[in-house]
C-alpha cells in the first residue's frame, strides 16, 4: 500500500478531502475503478477504509486506538467522502 509521501508519479495525485484532528483524509486520482474508499495518514501510519459499509481494508503503522479513532471519523464524514468521490469519479 502506498502513502501520499511514497507516490511519485506526476500523473497521479492525491486528492485531499478532509483534514481532521491533524490527519489528512484523501483518495488518489487513479482509483475510480475501486469501490469508494478513503485513505488516512497519521504520523508515519496509514490506513484505507471502504465507505460502504465502513470497513478497514489495510493499515500500516497505526495503533489500535488510532485506527479506532480514524474509523469513527470515517463514519462521521462518510456521506461527505462519498459525495467527493462521486464528484470526482462520477460513480
Amino acid at each position: 500500500m502506498r502513502t501520499r509521501r511514497q507516490y511519485t508519479d506526476d500523473r497521479i495525485t492525491s486528492l485531499p478531502v478532509l483534514l481532521a484532528e491533524g490527519c489528512p483524509f484523501f483518495f488518489f486520482s487513479n482509483e475510480g475503478t475501486e469501490p469508494p474508499h478513503i485513505h488516512v495518514e497519521r504520523g508515519d501510519g496509514y490506513a484505507k477504509f471502504w465507505l460502504e459499509p465502513v470497513e478497514l481494508v489495510d493499515a500500516v503503522g497505526m495503533t489500535t486506538r488510532e485506527l479506532g479513532r480514524a474509523r469513527l471519523l470515517v463514519i462521521q464524514h462518510r456521506i461527505d467522502f462519498r459525495e467527493k468521490w462521486r464528484e470526482y469519479f462520477g460513480t
